[in-house]
């Protein structure tokens, strides 16, 4: 390879590294309350019997003008270790690229349309509509390629004016794979975003006036619909050059007219904290983002493994499970289609196989 030629590729995976570190790449800042090594190999700070609502009272995510994760060891961050695991590192799932399938999502919107109960359809990535009666709620809509160099596995195969027009948009956080510009602006102007604190300015900037800016445990109600922010073990970034979390992050607990109640967990690594949260609410669906989680050394900090997803399903007592975050965007090294592969042999294992609600892309399923 030539000097010209070895140049260009450092750029091009410096690019890659940048654009990684807005999507599912971990933040080059730590937080507070850090532990120095994790004992029994924990990726996250142990609550230790801390209440998790005492811990946001006292403001334990907020340090300096910034958001702080404050369930994260700090050991998974920086671009040294994202280089190591993009350029370095042996990827025991290549082999299996070639299985990947490409199928382009079809919902049946008249079908969605037409109930009157309450339904929730897996779009894409992370995106799901739920509705009930004439209401909709959209959460993380994402529509497109999030960069040209990530290749959409699961391409729209109807137009945005097809989909019931949600009243509701819900986004988890700021990452590009959850908060893409152009598929907001594609739902028109008038609808009510809620979000974490800190995404006021880029709402309104993209045609998102009416807001509700929640910090964690904060509550918005919009006609008989409730949405709670929750902690979760995660973080976020926009532009490298403004540096993590300046905004926040969180799940969802929403509770829809009829009196169901979901979970949407968003983007989340495992934390001890589930407990607490489904000993407060009685959760119909639990909703968890199940992608980007190999290798487990690189990506334990921000994403659920299989097994973790499961135990963190079996903390919050959720009567049943439904994944997302999976068969668009290969953000990590396992395969794009491995995730509900990896996830039905472990309920199986546990013998909870007939909790899950085994939806693909463009699926819905009716929870009247």
């Amino acid at each position: 390879m030539t000097r010209r030629g070895f140049l260009v590729q450092i750029g091009r995976w410096l690019t890659v590294a940048a654009a990684y570190t807005m999507t599912c790449g971990h933040p080059p800042l730590p937080g507070i309350g850090r532990v120095s090594a994790d004992e029994g190999g924990r990726s996250y700070v142990p609550l230790d019997g801390r209440n998790l609502r005492e811990l946001v009272a006292r403001g334990a995510h907020r340090c300096g003008g910034r958001f702080v994760n404050p369930f994260s060891t700090g050991r998974h961050g920086g671009l040294r270790r994202l280089l190591q695991w993009k350029l370095f590192s042996e990827n025991r799932f290549r082999r299996f690229y070639a299985e990947e399938p490409t199928a382009r999502v079809r919902p049946d919107w008249e079908t969605v349309r037409s109930s009157r109960g309450l339904s929730v359809t897996f779009i894409k990535h992370s995106c799901v509509l739920i509705k009930e009666g004439d209401q909709v709620a959209l959460v993380d809509p994402v529509f497109g390629k999030i960069m040209p160099f990530i290749k959409d596995f699961s391409p729209l195969g109807f137009e945005i004016r097809e989909m019931p027009r949600p009243n509701l948009v819900l986004v988890t956080h700021g990452h590009y794979d959850h908060l893409d510009i152009d598929s907001l602006k594609s739902l028109g102007s008038g609808r009510q975003a809620v979000s974490p604190l800190g995404y006021r300015d880029l709402l309104c900037g993209n045609g998102f006036r009416r807001q509700a800016q929640l910090d964690w445990f904060e509550e918005f109600r919009w006609q008989d619909w409730r949405v709670t922010l929750l902690p979760c073990n995660h973080w976020t970034m926009r532009n490298p050059f403004a540096g993590p979390n300046t905004a926040l992050w969180g799940s969802f607990l929403v509770r829809t007219p009829g009196g169901a109640v979901l979970f949407i967990a968003g983007d989340t690594a495992y934390f001890d904290g589930f407990e607490q949260i489904g000993a407060e609410s009685d959760i119909d669906l639990a909703v968890f983002n199940l992608g980007a989680y190999e290798p487990r050394w690189f990506m334990a900090g921000s994403h659920m493994n299989p097994a973790e997803t499961v135990q963190a399903f079996r903390e919050l007592g959720a009567r049943r499970l439904m994944i997302v975050h999976w068969g668009t965007f290969r953000l990590g090294d396992e395969p794009v289609h491995f995730p509900p592969l990896d996830l039905r042999r472990e309920l199986q294992r546990q013998g909870l196989l007939d909790r899950l609600v085994d939806l693909s892309h463009g699926q819905t399923v009716d929870l009247s």
